[in-house]
Formats: structure tokens, sequence, C-alpha cells
């Protein structure tokens, strides 16, 4: 009974030694064998873990993209610029007076009737349009005889067209025609046209006089920051010449001096300096 006792003992014994098992720490996986022939499975030791202070290295963050470099404040040129420019005038007007005085109203008429005619004709025959020309017409009876007046009001965009008609008129009507001096104006269209033609070449000169700064310091001129106008200026003729002859006795090309139309403008101007300039875009 004892041999079996101790038997069973050792038994048991080599048993517990047979079947220890090693206790996995805290957090480690374990891993169970298959059950075998000879007995059940013995348990796996863990898989080492990696330690808890590892952490996994962080994905790159993409560079981000270059933005353009701020101009610091005070980078500025302020500079202000001038433009005065004239333009002659693009219009002249001429009047044509005539009349005649008969006993008969009819031959009244039939003589201012037939110098019309022959003023509109050569008019038109030397390209000037219909539209330009217009005629008024007056009918009146004094005592016994009746007299007709007209007026022919004609407008030149071409001067020398002009001076041929208003000769050829003197020449072939002679003291039967009255040919008024010549007006010469501006259209509304020209006076526009000037006044914006000065605004943009006081501004070219400003951004030129800003240019040629910056390349005197070697820097590079920016965009502008500001553009205003201060002062505008118009009149006709010249205001430093004093009129001797009457008006009468202008020669055509005093008449169109006096009529030639000025106009002066001041601007001012900030632009942004960008800083030196490139010396490789100055070699190419």
């Amino acid at each position: 009974m004892s041999g079996k006792r101790g038997g069973s003992r050792e038994s048991r014994h080599g048993a517990r030694r047979g079947v220890t098992s090693v206790l996995p720490s805290q957090g480690a996986a374990v891993q169970r064998l298959p059950w075998s022939r000879e007995g059940p499975a013995a348990m796996a030791l863990p898989a080492p873990l990696p330690a808890r202070g590892f952490e996994l290295a962080p994905s790159p963050v993409p560079s981000p993209v270059p933005s353009p470099v701020p101009v610091p404040p005070g980078r500025e040129l302020h500079v202000s610029g001038s433009a005065k420019l004239s333009a002659g005038p693009d219009r002249a007007r001429v009047s044509v007076r005539l009349g005649s005085r008969k006993g008969a109203a009819g031959a009244a008429r039939s003589s201012v009737s037939r110098r019309l005619e022959y003023i509109a004709h050569s008019a038109r025959h030397r390209g000037v349009p219909e539209e330009n020309m217009t005629v008024t017409e007056d009918f009146s009876r004094l005592e016994n005889t009746y007299q007709m007046e007209a007026e022919v009001s004609i407008i030149f965009s071409d001067f020398g067209k002009m001076q041929n008609v208003c000769n050829l008129l003197t020449e072939k009507l002679g003291t039967s025609v009255t040919i008024s001096p010549p007006h010469f104006y501006h259209t509304p269209e020209a006076v526009d046209a000037l006044r914006r033609q000065v605004c943009v070449t006081a501004v070219a000169n400003t951004r030129q006089k800003a240019q040629e700064v910056c390349r005197l310091l070697g820097q590079s001129l920016g965009k502008p920051l500001l553009i205003r106008e201060e002062e505008t200026k118009e009149w006709e003729g010249h205001t430093d010449s004093h009129q001797v002859n009457s008006p009468d006795s202008l020669t055509l090309q005093e008449r169109i001096q006096n009529a030639t139309a000025y106009a002066s403008c001041r601007v001012f101007a900030v632009f942004e300096i960008k800083g030196k300039e490139n010396r490789r875009k100055k070699l190419l």
C-alpha cells in the first residue's frame, strides 16, 4: 500500500513537473499548441512584444508650397508726373450769303436759286456731304420790289477742300456772293479724345519717371498701388500771346492757331518696389 501511495505521489509530482506552465506577463500573447497523442499540449512561450514606450514613426508631411514673399511695409515709390497736349480744330464753318432784288417775285427767286444750286453742286463735287450744308432763305417785299436773301452754311472737315471751294465761288460768282471768314472749332468727340490722351500720357510719363528712379537705385519697379488725377486744365489759343490784329484781318493759319485746344494733366502715383533687379535678365 505504501509503495502504491509513494508511486502515486511521485507520479503526481512528475505530472506536475511535466505540466508546469509559464504564465505570460501582462499584455503578452499566448499561443496554444494542438493536442498530441502522447498527452495534452504544452503551453508555448509567449512571443516578445515591443516595449511599451515604443511609438511608430509619423508619416512624412508634404512640404508646403512656398508663398511669394510679401513686400515689407514702406517699400513704395511716390512720384508725380504731368503732360501737356494740343489739338488743332477738326471742323470749319463757312457762310456764303447772297441775295437778289427784282421788280418781279419770280425773277428774284430764280436769280437766287441758280446760285444756290451752283454752290451746293460745287461743295458736293469736292466731297462735302449733303448733311453738312444748311440753306436758309428769306423773301420780303420792299416798296415796289421783291427781295430774296439766302445763306448757305457749309461745314468742312478738310480745310484744303474748304479753300478750294471758297476760291472757286469767289472766282465764278464774284461780288454776287459774300463769303465769311471760316470759323474753326472742335467737335465734342475731338475734345473728349484730347482729354483722354493727355491723361494717359501723364500716367505714362509718371511710370517712366518711376522706372528711371528705380533703375538709378538698382531696384525693380512693381505694380501701381495708387493713381490719382490731381489737376487738369483746358484752354484755347496761346495765353501768353497778345492779339494785335482784328479778327477779320487774321490769316488762315492765325485763325487755326487761335482755335487750337490745349490740355494739361498732372497725376500722382504710388508704385511697389519689388527689390533688386536680376542681373541675368540684364545680360539677356
